[in-house]
């Protein structure tokens, strides 16, 4: 089958599109034949030697890539039978393999596709969805009237968060650059801000819940509106002790999270997706040849939604 491994951390050039055997299954697995791909940031961080390249850099090959949809070719589980269209966020935070035309995936991390949603968007729907999810409802159990407010809200987590987040039924605030606004309050938000020369520091304490989906500074500007007793969320980094100890002193409950693969959370998004209550984005695709470029358009910090790449 093809696959694209990684020869070494680095830029996008060392992605090499090899062709090696189909993966076999074990008890418990399924073989997916994918017919797309998402691509995050994450993956290109792994790829630069970041994050959670330490937990990979002993395998070999090394085949980059968690969010997939496709087809069950095999089945050594009673979850899932050959036929079934599935979609899943698989082995994260470990290793996917997910670049390949076959997957050995675990079932109990796979969902079905609801039958009205594409591959597509089913394949953009995995990391990104379930990241807002573990987000808003598992660890800050976002309510109805509350106030919430996500940073970057065109990007990938950013706008399918928007949308959860109005499903719930929060009084939603979503931030951008301008010539982005449009997009934004289609989602759903009531609010937009555009975050160019926007004082955070001079603004009321008026979050419940903050959504920080860009790290660094945004984090100490996240603290600064959010109410005593609300609750911060960093995605991109982990909270320093530092950052901690200032959002301890504001009252605030401050922290990062990882996202996990999860079968059952994964079974919640593709209700949500079957019903249209959140709808992915996809703003590009490329070919599996053009997964360097896939790449390039990731690092370019200028995605509206998400990239997805088809086999």
């Amino acid at each position: 089958m093809k696959a694209i491994i990684l020869n070494k951390p680095g830029n996008a050039d060392q992605l090499e599109p090899v062709d090696i055997p189909i993966p076999g299954i074990n008890t418990g697995e399924v073989l997916v034949k994918v017919k797309a791909i998402s691509i995050n940031p994450v993956d290109t961080k792994v790829r630069e030697g970041k994050g959670i390249y330490a937990v990979l850099k002993d395998e070999s090959p090394i085949i980059l890539g968690w969010d997939i949809a496709g087809v069950v070719q095999e089945s050594r589980s009673e979850l899932f039978k050959p036929g079934d269209e599935v979609l899943g966020m698989v082995n994260f935070p470990g290793h996917g393999k997910a670049y390949a035309e076959y997957v050995a995936a675990p079932a109990a991390q796979l969902a079905i596709k609801p039958p009205n949603v594409s591959f597509e968007e089913a394949a953009v729907s995995t990391l990104v969805a379930l990241t807002a999810w573990q987000a808003l409802v598992s660890h800050a159990k976002v309510q109805k009237g509350q106030n919430v407010l996500i940073h970057a809200a065109v990007g990938g987590v950013g706008h399918i968060a928007v949308q959860l987040a109005k499903y719930l039924g929060a009084h939603v605030t979503g931030t951008s650059s301008s010539r982005n606004k449009d997009f934004v309050m289609s989602l759903g938000a009531d609010r937009h801000i555009d975050y160019a020369g926007y004082d955070w520091h001079a603004q009321n304490r008026e979050y419940d819940f903050v959504l920080d989906t860009i790290g660094g500074d945004n984090i100490d500007n996240s603290i600064a509106v959010t109410k005593e007793g609300g609750i911060v969320i960093s995605i991109p980094t982990g909270l320093n002790d530092e950052v901690t100890e200032r959002a301890k002193e504001k009252r605030v409950d401050g922290y990062f999270i990882l996202v996990k693969s999860n079968g059952e959370d994964m079974r919640q998004i593709a209700l949500l997706l079957e019903k249209g209550v959140i709808k992915p984005y996809v703003s590009h695709q490329f070919n599996f040849s053009e997964m360097r470029e896939a790449h390039l358009q990731v690092e370019s910090g200028r995605t509206i939604g998400k990239v997805v790449v088809i086999p």
